[in-house]
């Protein structure tokens, strides 16, 4: 199983980044995809979501309106468009699955991409 993200890396304030996370060894398409954050210092936080199908997303609040949660389930990837940045955006992105079936509900992570915003 792999989570490979890319597409991290310096950006002016104002400028947009694309990241991608491709998946291997799974069932992508039957996973909910969603992209997480970490800032030096502070907690891992949701960022944006999407269901597996792609029928539904939902977003952080800081987020909303500047980023896009997209996938495309025949290459098993989930890009994350990212516009207007802010130096609060500086963080590492990682791309999570996950798929709830009753009781059981299987999780994996990306290694992480880094993000730095520059004012």
């Amino acid at each position: 199983v792999q989570l490979v993200e890319s597409g991290g890396g310096l950006v002016q304030v104002g400028g947009s980044l694309r990241l991608s996370c491709a998946a291997s060894g799974f069932a992508f398409s039957t996973y909910d995809m969603s992209w997480y954050r970490q800032a030096p210092g502070k907690e891992r936080e949701l960022v944006a979501a999407i269901t597996s199908a792609g029928g539904s997303t939902n977003y952080a609040d800081p987020v909303k309106g500047r980023f896009s949660i997209s996938r495309d389930n025949t290459k098993k990837t989930v890009y994350l468009q990212m516009n207007s940045l802010k130096p609060d955006d500086t963080a590492v992105y990682y791309c999570n699955a996950v798929r709830v079936a009753g009781i059981l509900k299987d999780t994996h992570w990306g290694q992480g991409t880094q993000v730095t915003v520059s004012s």
